[in-house]
């Protein structure tokens, strides 16, 4: 069911009622594993690297990651609640129909990831990476983005509400179409072509004035 809070049209994941309860350890987790229809729950993974792991119909909760490097991770139709993954490397990830609720995502790196029907929601991604990524249909609800890294990402409808993007740098990423009006955003790294079609209130307007070296008389 579409969430009435976002706008653009971005579907949450659906789980079958039954799911099993699913045990990571270092005997199964490595390269393309696939794990599906089943509750990661109040646990802490460590210290473990795998490359094309697969995660399908999956709910992590209140989960902790530590020095996880999954690069190409594929996530299908998966939540993540109450979890810690910070500065996890999902390089070059793909994700479909994932949403990320009150989650910790300090310094994650989904660089040159795909993101398609994403929904990050009062998270806190301070320091987090998503250079180079495709993002369609993704929305960014309530979320604390200071310092994170968009640059040289591919946009189509993504939206950003009541977040902090204070020093988010977005350069080379068209922002045509995004509204930034709820959102902070002093100090955000643009170039002039990147924010043609963005819109902002009059404050942020002056803002980004002064950050690109305009002069306002």
């Amino acid at each position: 069911m579409e969430d009435k809070k976002i706008k653009t049209k971005v579907i949450r994941p659906k789980f079958d009622s039954d799911l099993d309860i699913i045990e990571l350890c270092k005997e199964n987790i490595e390269d393309e594993s696939i794990f599906s229809y089943g509750t990661i729950s109040d646990c802490s993974l460590e210290n473990h690297e795998a490359d094309r792991i697969t995660f399908k119909q999956v709910i992590f909760k209140k989960v902790i990651f530590s020095k996880i490097t999954f690069r190409r991770i594929e996530l299908l139709n998966v939540r993540f609640e109450n979890c810690d993954l910070s500065n996890v490397d999902f390089n070059e990830a793909s994700l479909h129909r994932v949403e990320f609720l009150n989650c910790k995502i300090i310094g994650i790196n989904l660089n040159e990831a795909t993101l398609r029907e994403v929904i990050f929601e009062n998270c806190n991604g301070q320091f987090a990476f998503f250079s180079y990524s495709s993002c369609k249909q993704v929305a960014f609800l309530k979320c604390q983005l200071r310092s994170s890294d968009f640059q040289n990402s591919t946009f189509s409808k993504v939206e950003f509400q009541e977040s902090n993007l204070v020093g988010a740098q977005m350069n080379f990423t068209s922002l045509k179409g995004i509204d930034f009006t709820s959102c902070e955003i002093e100090g955000m790294g643009i170039n002039i072509p990147d924010v043609k079609g963005a819109r902002v209130t009059t404050t942020q307007a002056i803002s980004l004035s002064a950050i690109l070296g305009l002069i306002i008389k």
